[in-house]
């Protein structure tokens, strides 16, 4: 089976330095082409620095680390330094990066990649806000039909929100962003907060990973320690959630994962619910289906998952 080809846009974020590290501890599966940064969890330039750090922890420096838009489509940034520390991964001691990044601003580098892959071949792997996806389909509209998926992590249905009392982070963040981009007709596969609030980091699935002994193991392991220090009553005191590497998961293993194909909006007008994804679960708008949305999850098997592929790093 070919590997599938991926551009992972990303605002690194505990959860996303996992995430990164489970696609590149999956060389057989999956062949990442390059990280594309956005502003998000931290400021860009914070996030384009520990992208790179994760890359060098996995020993790919040779990955393409490009910076993108360093904020949202017509408002104002909002970060999450109170969740992810002020470096963005806080938890962990990791040098800073040798690494350059790559010359190209992350739109124009994920134009190009579209453009000179072969059509249906690319899957846009989204952990954080969708700005940089949104600005390069409007740049270039071209590159649209390309795109073999978009897999992202954000909305939230039933479990409501985590910034808002309805809207999760990624979307709250750049909410325009994220209408252009569910619009735009790419079959898109959704991990919103209602499957990633059921991966829990216990202590003893923390501990396995630990337990590794590895640079990664260790690192991984302070990285969701830190984590899952933030708010855990919400999460009902077992631990804290690791949403991103939802993703990654599901492209290595679906069957982990329950889903339903449904029509999702974003609320881009309203201050009271800025940021909402509306989920037609039922069906009643009449409206097509744009997105499969996940909805639970073998968190056991997730974990098995993770812990094993990351021990090859």
């Amino acid at each position: 089976m070919a590997r599938r080809q991926i551009i992972i846009d990303t605002d690194p974020g505990q959860d996303d330095a996992v995430a990164i590290l489970l696609a590149l501890a999956a060389p057989e599966a999956i062949e990442v082409l390059g990280l594309t940064c956005v502003a998000g969890n931290v400021p860009l330039e914070l996030t384009a620095r520990n992208a790179r750090m994760i890359c060098e922890l996995a020993g790919r420096p040779d990955l393409p680390v490009c910076a993108g838009c360093d904020r949202p489509i017509g408002r104002d940034l909002v970060t999450a330094e109170h969740v992810h520390g002020q470096g963005g991964l806080d938890g962990p001691d990791l040098p800073a990066p040798r690494m350059p990044l790559h010359a190209d601003h992350a739109v124009d580098f994920l134009i190009d990649t579209l453009r000179n892959r072969a059509p249906g071949s690319v899957t846009l792997v989204a952990l954080g806000p969708l700005t940089n996806l949104a600005t390069a389909f409007t740049r270039a509209p071209d590159i649209v039909g390309r795109v073999r998926e978009i897999v992202l992590m954000g909305g939230a249905h039933s479990t409501l929100g985590n910034v808002t009392p309805v809207a999760e982070f990624n979307i709250h963040v750049d909410p325009t962003a994220a209408d252009i981009v569910l619009r735009a007709g790419v079959p898109v596969v959704m991990a919103p907060l209602d499957v990633t609030h059921k991966a829990l980091v216990t202590p003893a699935r923390n501990a396995a990973l630990r337990a590794l002994g590895t640079p990664v193991g260790r690192a991984v392991a302070d990285l969701t320690s830190f984590f899952e220090r933030y708010n855990p009553a919400r999460y009902g005191g077992e631990g804290g959630p690791l949403h991103d590497p939802c993703t990654i998961a599901w492209l290595l293993c679906p069957d982990l994962f329950t889903s339903r194909a449904v029509n999702v909006t974003v609320e881009t007008q309203s201050d009271l619910t800025l940021g909402m994804t509306v989920m037609d679960w039922w069906g009643v708008t009449g409206r097509a289906p744009n997105a499969k949305v996940l909805h639970d999850i073998d968190t056991d098997g997730f974990f098995d998952l993770l812990t094993e592929r990351l021990a090859t790093l």
